[in-house]
């Protein structure tokens, strides 16, 4: 059993189009930002306030950089689960600058989609996932033709 869990679960909105970068070795990396936005009722003057925050995602996981970048668009609302990491770099003047984001691993990770139904037609919904998660499979497409049928083909006489 581990001694710790480092896990991040978001539902909030893409603010830009996700960035697809490649690596030397053609391994396609998917940056992503995710708003997620809490509201309350001042208790004092009644006013309805928003907070919003920003949120960093990094994709290894080929299966899912591949739906994020065929199907993820900005303003699209999202499941994304992964692991925080804090990473260090130097900007062009030299200076050490910190990040920290949320990283979807090809070992971990999901992505679902949750808008009611995309331009492409692909209908997604809270209830209904892809078929790339947290296994080793996530990195091929197997059974993605299955997943994108339409919801017809899935309407079944349930008893209850």
């Amino acid at each position: 059993m581990a001694n710790s869990i480092n896990k991040v679960t978001l539902v909030g909105n893409l603010g830009r189009e996700p960035e697809v970068r490649h690596t030397q070795s053609g391994s396609k990396i998917v940056n992503m930002s995710i708003a997620t936005t809490d509201s309350w009722k001042d208790k004092q003057t009644g006013e309805r306030k928003e907070r919003t925050e920003w949120h960093r995602v990094v994709i290894f996981n080929p299966g899912l950089a591949d739906i994020a970048e065929r199907f993820v668009k900005k303003g699209s609302r999202v499941y994304i689960e992964g692991s925080l990491q804090t990473r260090k770099w130097q900007d062009n003047s030299g200076v050490e600058k910190y990040t920290t984001e949320i990283v979807l691993q090809n070992y971990n990770g999901e992505l679902v989609l949750l808008d009611a139904k995309g331009s492409d037609g692909y209908e997604s919904s809270s209830s209904s996932s892809l078929p790339f998660g947290n296994d080793s499979s996530s990195s091929n497409n197997a059974g993605w033709d299955e997943a994108a049928t339409s919801s017809s083909d899935l309407d079944d006489d349930i008893p209850f």
